[in-house]
C-alpha cells in the first residue's frame, strides 16, 4: 500500500510539472526551437515537447531504478519473512511444549520442541525441556542425545546443560554419574551456587562427609545456605565423620576428627555423646574416661552419664568414686543411681549395687535397672527374685513398645 501511494504521488508530481511547463510555454507565440545533432543524425523539436519529454523520461527512469532495487532486495526480504514466520512458530511451539510438559504429555512435548528448535531464538530451552520430557517417559538415550545437541549448539551454556543433566541423574538416583558431571562444573566455576547445592545433595546421598566439609567454605561464601543452616550442616558433617571413624574401628581417627571439631559445635547437645560413644564402641573408653567425667561435671548430661557407666575402666574403684561424687548434687537422680549400681556390680560390691539399683527403680523404673538387678540377684542365687525382675523388665519394655506403636499409628 505504501509503494502504491508513493508511485501515484510521483506520477501526479510528474504530470503536474509537465502541465506547468506546457502552460508556461503556451504564453508565448513562439514555443521555441531545439535541434540536436549526433553524427549523421539530427533531432528537431519544439522546446515545449523537449521539456515535457524530459520530465516524463526522468519519471520513467526513476521508477525503473526503484523497481530494479526492489527486485534485487526481494530474495532477502522473502528469506527474512520466512525466518520471521519460522521464528514465530518456534516461539509458539516452545510455549506449547512447556504447557504439554507441565500437563505430563511428554511425547507430544518432545516432538513439538525438537521440530522447531533449529528456528528458535532460544534453542537451548527447547533441547533442555525436550531432554526432561524424554527422561520422564523413560527414553534415556534420547535424553542424552538432546543434552549433547544442546551443548553443541549453545556455546557457553556448559553450566546450564550440566546442571540439567546432574538434576536428572539425581532424580534417577544415579549419584555417581551426577557426581562426575558436577565435579566438571565445579572445576569450571568453583563458586557457582547451584553447582555447590547439587554437590552437597549428592555427597549427602553418597555419605561422603569429608567431601561436604571441603565445600562448606564455598557454600558459605556463595550464600547457598543461611549462616544458621551452615552451622547445622557443620554439626551434621562432623557427626557423620565421627560415626564413620567409629565404624572403621579406628580410635586414633576418631580423636583426630574430634580435634578438628570447632568449639561451638562441641557445645551443641548430642555432639560430645557421639564422640564418647564412638570411643567406647571401639574399645578405647578408658582413654576418654577422665575427659568424659570432666564434661559431665561441667555440663550435666544424663546421656553422657550413661556412657560413663559403659566405660570399661582400668580402675573401676576410681570410676565408682568419681560417680559417687555426683551424688551430692544429684542424690535422687534415677539415671545416676542406675549407673552407680552398674559400676558397683563391676567392682564386685554386690550389696551396694543392689541398694543403688533398688533406689533407682523406686524413683523411676527402667528396663535396664531391672535387668541389672535381675543379673545381680542371679549371681547371688536368688532366682525367684531375679525372675520377678526379668518379668518387670519385660512388662516395662512391652509397654514402651506399645506406646511407640500407638504414637506412630495414632
Amino acid at each position: 500500500m505504501k509503494n502504491i501511494i508513493f508511485f501515484l504521488g510521483s506520477l501526479f508530481i510528474a504530470i503536474a510539472v509537465a502541465f506547468g511547463i506546457h502552460s508556461w510555454f503556451s504564453r508565448y507565440d513562439d514555443p521555441g526551437y531545439v535541434l540536436i545533432g549526433i553524427g549523421h543524425w539530427s533531432l528537431e523539436t519544439s522546446l515545449l515537447v523537449l521539456g515535457v519529454t524530459l520530465v516524463i523520461a526522468f519519471f520513467l527512469f526513476y521508477m525503473f531504478f526503484r523497481l530494479l532495487g526492489w527486485m534485487l532486495r526481494l530474495p532477502g526480504k522473502v528469506k527474512s519473512h520466512g525466518q520471521s514466520v519460522k521464528y514465530n512458530r518456534s516461539q509458539e511451539a516452545l510455549i506449547a511444549g512447556l504447557v504439554d510438559s507441565a500437563e505430563g504429555n511428554w511425547e507430544k512435548a518432545e516432538k513439538i520442541l525438537i521440530k522447531h528448535a533449529s528456528h528458535s531464538g532460544a534453542p537451548l530451552i527447547h533441547y533442555l525441556t525436550a531432554a526432561r520430557a524424554a527422561q520422564s517417559r523413560g527414553a534415556i538415550e534420547k535424553r542424552d542425545e538432546y543434552l549433547r545437541i544442546a551443548a553443541e549448539r549453545s556455546p557457553g551454556a556448559d553450566i546450564a546443560v550440566g546442571l540439567t543433566q546432574a538434576e536428572m541423574h539425581l532424580s534417577e538416583q544415579q549419584f555417581d554419574q551426577a557426581l562426575d558431571t558436577l565435579k566438571k562444573l565445579h572445576s569450571i566455576n568453583p563458586g557457582h551456587a547451584s553447582v555447590l547445592k547439587l554437590l552437597h545433595q549428592t555427597y549427602r546421598q553418597l555419605g561422603d562427609w569429608d567431601a561436604i566439609r571441603k565445600i562448606i567454605p564455598s557454600m558459605n561464601k556463595s550464600k547457598v545456605l543461611m549462616e544458621a543452616e551452615i552451622k547445622l550442616l557443620e554439626a551434621e558433617v562432623f557427626s557423620g565423620l565421627l560415626r564413620q571413624a567409629a565404624e572403621n574401628g579406628d580410635y586414633t581417627k576418631i580423636q583426630e576428627v574430634w580435634q578438628e571439631v570447632p568449639d561451638y559445635i562441641k557445645r551443641i547437645p548430642g555432639i560430645p555423646a557421639i564422640y564418647f560413644a564412638g570411643m567406647i564402641d571401639v574399645g578405647a573408653g578408658a582413654k576418654i574416661e577422665d575427659e568424659l567425667a570432666r564434661s559431665i561435671s561441667e555440663d550435666w548430661d544424663e546421656t553422657l552419664l550413661v556412657l560413663f557407666g559403659s566405660v570399661q575402666s582400668n580402675d573401676p574403684q576410681r570410676q565408682l568414686k568419681t560417680a559417687e561424687g555426683w551424688l551430692k548434687a544429684y542424690p535422687d537422680n534415677a539415671v545416676l543411681l542406675r549407673v552407680l549400681g552398674k559400676i558397683s556390680k563391676r567392682c564386685k560390691e554386690t550389696d551396694k549395687a543392689g541398694q543403688y539399683l533398688e533406689k533407682s527403680i523406686a524413683l523411676e523404673p527402667s528396663v535396664s535397672a531391672y535387668q541389672l538387678l535381675a543379673d545381680l540377684l542371679t549371681e547371688k542365687g536368688d532366682k525367684n527374685s531375679a525372675l520377678e525382675c526379668y518379668k518387670c523388665a519385660l512388662d516395662l519394655a512391652s509397654g514402651e513398645v506399645a506406646r511407640q506403636v500407638e504414637n506412630i499409628t495414632g
